[in-house]
């Protein structure tokens, strides 16, 4: 019996590859093709109908890397053609890659997008009828298979093409056009494929003793005794006919729910540039509405506003399908983020801001409140994700990443995730392990399998479509939807939308799990670290929006200056962008992020102009000298969010000693540096503790080998750490005033540090001029605390994770994410190592043979993997990190701000009142902007920062006649404030007001 059914299975593969699929397509007839080769960057449709193109035929090369090729398609039906037609066209697709290579974009012949050109989906649908002519503008993108069967190796494919600096390309096409046809579509083949290929996929899941496997295989093997092969046509309808009592027998009533969504995953920037991801937004956008014309059944979710607002901008009649097919439920926004954003590194207000202005494009453009936060491939998810989730005024969250875990197994598939503060939204982790599912039998299959809930819930969800540029879901997928909605041995396939599948998990799972604090993912550990320049770009973007917004809104308010809404806007926007999922964490082609230093050094100058007309006109007329501190904290009598003259501050004295140490010291810290540079010694003078674990010096600069064992720039592998390099040689050390410089060389790069002392604050100013490839460098301290736990800021408050490894789970966290400052402490005594941006950091310990510990923290300064970028970080950086001695959680967060937003000064009449104080300290100013709508309403968001309880008064320096809470996007939340009245927080909660100036 084995032997018969494995010759059956066989023969059917067999069948359905050299005979069922190529049948579908009965009379064949060539399309007129004609060419023009883009020479530069891609143009509009408008100027393509226009260009001169030459005749050719199929088997044209074309598409060198990154180019753009037209062809013109023209053509006729044959008059006796009565059949449903289509153009099937193929650019040189490659079958197994939906994705990542070439793509087209069909235009009618005044130019309007009509439908995407994807491997899995080849068609054009023609209306016309018989007689008429025919005519298509197919816009070819020559996309370089960059991630393909060269694996992980380095390659210039994603190097800026020569011509963007104005040179010409001489690369080799990479493509060729193989058909370009007129077809019959014969539909009783097509359906005869897809009964076909439903069953036999149930089957191959199913155990090999199942009554129901038996079934299907001999119903199966009846279709193949009816079917002609020679005569196929004739003889489809009654092999169909053999397998109509296998797909008609309904599911167990027990059987697994599978909500199927519709969706394409497009990377905002990956392997390819912004400016293909427009392309590939368009073509995807397209492939939908022309399936969701033909499928009134299907839904479709499409996440990431930004993507929604470059279809309107660049494809404005694409972005009126998308409207009318949001009208009719079948186009469903989801996400309520500019982007799928990294969440680990933004910044607290910058994540806060993807909420807001994703969810404003949806409620300005379509009048939607999206109620899901869609992010199924982000790396990892910071445990203050669910109090904005709930803010922001959405319900639930889905991710998928988890599954990619090295180590452990996540235990739920839908579960309550509670946040730092708290809150707890409700969350589902599709356990069919992708979001770009085919909804084949075995993706099906798997999702029951591996459902956790089983016993406690019945329902999961299954994305379906390629993404990336494989056009979505195809009608194919479709096809095998319908076939699954009730059909024994499978579970039960339905097609709606997000909303309908939450709704029903809630009331399906009612006492879900709750999974407290962060979503940590245990692989791609290394972008908290690849390129630098871009985690810096991001980092210096944020504090200065902070400081743009807070001076101008302060200008505004006082002088009544008009405040910069449309920059600030677009400038927010840019920035929400660039922290995309693979462009913030480093992980994309050179081109992006040669791109984005550029984007950067304009928002660095656009708003360095906005702070200085701002803090001039607020600082007047006058010679009084004026220090600007946009930092939450009083800093040397200057008040937060305010300017004055700052005190006189105390001085340090630095020794050169005839042994070559340097010393340096003040009235807090003194520190001892040897002749090499290393710190040997930080002594407190107040508590008279060394904040060093006894000979080993701080501020030891080490390397690694890195070699991951895949995903060069996303992966940092534990077993990095069998192998370093201490950096103990020093070229020369010296004093520059009360600065200590010392140099570096090391392999083919150099190193300049300036150490200083600023009050219980050791400062090095680091200059690198990197030129390792596959290397890792590092920083460490190793304090001599006893720590157990380190603190680690996030957005708008901190995260504990532990210093051991008891569990599994503590030990893959070996690379951890912080923002400004990371805490290790024991009772009462602790430092913090600060940053200006760095991401990655580890922390370890050991016992000593004195009996004491050592607590490690290191930060992970510099990688340089290979792919995709060859050239990852090469170059000059320039960082900023600080260990403050003795210091509690309070400094650290004082600290981070300080370093991260470094004092303005100016001249002017004399000091400026900050516009709002709190009375507590340990509520902490986040940021200070006018209200989105343009009332001229303030708006204050700040959070409690040492997780526990507070109690603040807020008092506006200047008239106000209303202060109502909000939520994200600053509507109300409740009845207004009475002025005095005291503002009650709970341990981390993010508090946004809105005050109406009188």
């Amino acid at each position: 019996m084995h032997d018969d059914r494995t010759v059956v299975e066989h023969r059917l593969d067999r069948i359905l590859a050299e005979r069922l699929r190529p049948a579908i397509h009965t009379r064949t007839h060539p399309l007129d093709i004609a060419v023009w080769h883009v020479p530069g960057e891609p143009v509009p449709a408008s100027a393509a109908l226009h260009a001169q193109y030459t005749p050719t035929s199929t088997g044209h090369p074309w598409g060198p890397p990154w180019s753009t090729t037209w062809f013109r398609l023209t053509g006729t039906l044959p008059a006796d053609w009565t059949e449903p037609a289509e153009a099937v066209i193929d650019l040189g697709f490659d079958l197994d890659r939906p994705g990542f290579h070439c793509e087209g974009l069909v235009h009618t012949d005044d130019g309007t997008p009509l439908k995407g050109l994807n491997p899995r989906n080849t068609h054009i649908p023609i209306t016309t009828p018989p007689g008429h002519p025919l005519t298509w503008y197919v816009e070819a993108a020559a996309n370089p298979l960059i991630l393909g069967d060269n694996g992980y190796r380095p390659t210039h494919l994603g190097d800026p093409p020569p011509w963007l600096d104005g040179h010409p390309t001489h690369a080799a096409p990479l493509y060729q056009l193989t058909r370009a046809d007129l077809a019959l579509r014969d539909l009783t083949t097509w359906n005869l494929v897809h009964d076909t290929e439903v069953l036999t996929q149930l089957m191959h899941q199913l155990p090999t003793d199942s009554p129901r496997r038996h079934h299907i295989l001999r119903a199966l093997e009846n279709m193949l005794d009816h079917l002609d092969l020679h005569d196929i046509h004739t003889t489809a309808p009654r092999a169909r006919a053999q397998l109509a009592p296998a797909l008609t027998a309904p599911a167990h009533p027990s059987a697994h729910r599978i909500t199927a969504i519709g969706h394409a995953h497009i990377d905002s920037a990956w392997l390819w540039p912004q400016r293909e991801t427009i392309r590939k937004v368009a073509r995807t956008v397209a492939n939908v509405t022309e399936l969701m014309d033909q499928d009134e059944h299907f839904r479709f979710a499409m996440s990431q506003a930004q993507q929604l607002a470059w279809l309107k901008q660049h494809h404005p009649h694409l972005f009126d399908r998308v409207r009318h097919h949001i009208a009719t439920g079948q186009f469903i926004p989801v996400g309520g983020m500019w982007v799928e954003s990294d969440t680990n590194m933004p910044g607290a207000e910058a994540l806060a801001r993807q909420f807001l202005h994703g969810k404003r494009f949806y409620l300005d453009e379509f009048g939607i409140d999206t109620q899901e936060v869609w992010l199924p491939d982000s790396f990892g998810y910071s445990a203050a994700l669910p109090q904005l989730v709930r803010l922001s005024g959405s319900r639930w969250f889905l991710t998928q990443k988890i599954s990619w875990n090295q180590t452990n197994a996540f235990p739920h598939h839908t579960f309550w995730w509670e946040g730092i503060d708290g809150t707890r939204v409700f969350t589902h982790f599709p356990p069919v392990d992708t979001y770009n599912s085919d909804l084949s039998g075995a993706d099906l299959a798997h999702a029951t399998r591996n459902y956790r809930e089983h016993g406690h819930g019945n329902r999961s969800l299954v994305p379906y479509g390629y993404g990336d540029g494989g056009g979505g879901p195809t009608r194919d997928m479709l096809a095998r939807a319908h076939r699954l909605t009730d059909l024994e041995g499978s579970p039960t396939v339905e097609l709606a939308t997000p909303a309908e599948f939450f709704t029903a998990a809630e009331t399906d799972h009612t006492n879900p799990a709750v999974w407290s604090g962060e979503l940590y993912l245990e692989f791609h550990r290394g972008t908290y670290t690849s390129q630098a320049r871009t985690k810096q770009g991001n980092r210096r973007s944020e504090h200065l929006l902070r400081e743009a917004e807070l001076w101008c809104a302060t200008a505004t308010t006082r002088l009544g200056t008009d405040y910069p809404y449309e920059r600030l806007d677009e400038l927010w926007k840019t920035v929400l962008l660039h922290q995309f999922h693979d462009i913030l964490p480093g992980t994309s082609i050179a081109w992006v992020h040669r791109e984005a230093e550029r984007t950067y050094q304009r928002i660095a100058a656009e708003l360095d102009d906005l702070i200085h007309t701002a803090q001039h006109a607020l600082a007047g007329t006058g010679t009084t000298p004026l220090t600007f501190n946009a930092t939450p904290h009083t800093h040397h009598d200057v008040p937060a969010l305010g300017a004055a003259t700052p005190a006189p501050q105390p001085t340090t004295t630095a020794t050169h000693h005839p042994d070559g140490t340097l010393t340096l010291r003040n009235d807090h810290i003194h520190a001892t540096l040897d002749h090499h540079g290393l710190l040997t010694s930080i002594t407190d003078l107040h508590t008279g503790r060394e904040a060093l674990a006894p000979g080993q010096p701080g501020n030891l600069l080490q390397l690694h080998p890195d070699h991951p064992n895949a995903w060069d720039a996303w992966d940092l592998d534990e077993f990095y750490r069998h192998r370093h390099h201490d950096l103990t040689r020093a070229d020369h050390i010296a004093l520059d005033d009360t600065t200590a410089v010392i140099h570096r060389t090391f392999g083919d790069s150099t190193l300049t540090q300036r150490i200083t002392l600023e009050h219980r604050t050791l400062t090095i100013d680091t200059r690198i001029d990197w030129r390792e490839t596959e290397k890792i460098l590092k920083a460490a301290f190793p304090l001599d605390v006893h720590a157990d736990r380190s603190a680690a800021e996030t957005q708008f408050g901190h995260v504990h994770r532990p210093t051991h490894t008891n569990t599994s789970w503590d030990a893959a966290k070996f690379e951890i994410c912080a923002h400004r400052w990371l805490h290790v402490g024991e009772t009462g005594y602790g430092h913090a190592l600060i940053n200006d941006s760095t991401y990655g950091h580890d922390v370890t310990r050991h016992t000593r043979p004195d009996g004491g510990t050592t607590t490690t923290v290191r930060l992970s300064l510099l990688r340089a993997p290979r792919f995709p970028d060859p050239h990852t970080d090469h170059g000059t950086h320039h960082l900023r990190y600080a260990l403050a001695i003795g210091a509690t959680t309070a400094d650290a967060i004082r600290e981070g701000y300080r370093l991260n937003l470094p004092p303005r000064q100016h001249t002017g009449a004399g000091p400026i009142a900050p516009l709002i104080t709190l009375d507590n300290p340990a509520v902490i100013v986040e940021s200070v902007k006018l209200a989105e709508d343009r009332t001229g309403d303030l708006v204050v968001r700040c959070y409690e920062s040492l997780g526990g309880r507070a109690t603040t008064a807020l008092t506006p320096s200047f008239p106000a006649t209303r202060t109502t809470r909000t939520d994200l996007l600053e509507r109300p939340t409740g009845d207004p404030i009475g002025t005095g009245e005291p503002l009650h927080l709970r341990p981390f909660e993010i508090l946004t007001l809105r005050i109406t100036p009188a």
